[in-house]
């Protein structure tokens, strides 16, 4: 199981979302899906969706939160014709950040916005081998420029099964318009899940938004305590499960058990649970399994 899952709001038309993505990305699978009612959004509809490998969830809630390129994919492409075809159908009703070309990093590299806003970096490299075909990029702009090289050492410090890849620094070789911007690329593992990391070298007045989040599924109560004390740690408490760290990005502590109550109960169950976990901020294991079994506390 993928213990870190990204997840991705979107405003409506999950079925239109999820074969959009199926149609890009050769042999994507939508593994599952279904309805929230009464949540503050009225009724979302949820998806699980399988591209090249990584599992993402999707989520229609309504226009809240838009996308911004402080989180990218990287998808590394197998030969230039590969990256030729996704570069067709994402940008086609996107918006280009970095033209299709050659750079000193790659035969063949472009980056995109897709027609929802959702940020893809393709790029074929006949030197460089990923550790994964799509690897989730967080961009450190506007207020935390400068602090990926310390973001590095906290999540590989938090998370188990972590290390660290490679940091690259800026060395000179090009123009940097922030003065604060120090890494340029930086590969780590966290939960055995790839991730890179990058000061922006633009200044920008972006930041990370709620829009992209990652899910940490956790096994036990002990487990959701100790994610929500690392992560909430100069950050800030949100609701459902949801905190944003100390340098804004937005993480969701969910307990697997959980899940399966969502995926399994029955509409008077599911009704139960969800209305339980609205009035939390950290999940409680317990308080929620007696929902589900219609204990009253």
């Amino acid at each position: 199981m993928q213990k870190i899952i990204p997840f991705l709001w979107f405003e409506k038309n999950m079925k239109e979302v999820t074969d959009f993505y199926v149609s890009v990305f050769p042999e994507t699978k939508v593994k599952g899906g279904g309805e929230l009612e009464n949540t503050p959004s009225g009724t979302v509809q949820m998806a699980t969706i399988e591209i090249l490998g990584t599992v993402f969830n999707f989520m229609t809630a309504g226009p809240y939160l838009p996308f911004n390129p402080t989180v990218s994919f990287i998808v590394s492409c197998d030969s230039q014709e590969e990256v030729d075809q996704l570069w067709e159908k994402l940008s086609n009703s996107g918006k280009i950040l970095m033209e299709l070309s050659s750079y000193p990093f790659a035969e063949k590299y472009g980056w995109v916005q897709d027609k929802y806003g959702v940020s893809w970096q393709i790029m074929y490299s006949s030197t460089m081998k990923a550790p994964s075909k799509i690897i989730p990029t967080l961009m450190f702009a506007g207020t935390v420029c400068g602090r990926a090289e310390e973001a590095v050492n906290f999540y590989t410090l938090v998370f188990n099964n972590s290390k660290i890849g490679y940091v690259m620094n800026y060395d000179g070789t090009e123009p940097v318009d922030d003065e604060r911007a120090k890494v340029k690329h930086a590969g780590i593992q966290i939960e055995n899940f790839n991730i890179s990391l990058m000061d922006s070298g633009k200044k920008s007045p972006l930041s990370f938004e709620q829009a992209i989040s990652f899910i940490v599924n956790c096994e036990t109560q002990e487990e959701v305590d100790y994610y929500w004390e690392k992560l909430t740690d100069g950050g800030k408490e949100i609701q459902c499960g949801w905190l944003n760290d100390k340098f804004g990005f937005p993480w969701q502590i969910v307990p697997t058990a959980m899940g399966q109550m969502m995926s399994t109960g029955t509409k008077e169950q599911i009704a139960r649970v969800t209305e339980a976990f609205m009035k939390m901020k950290k999940f409680d294991i317990k308080t929620l399994e007696n929902a589900f079994e219609g204990i009253q506390e």
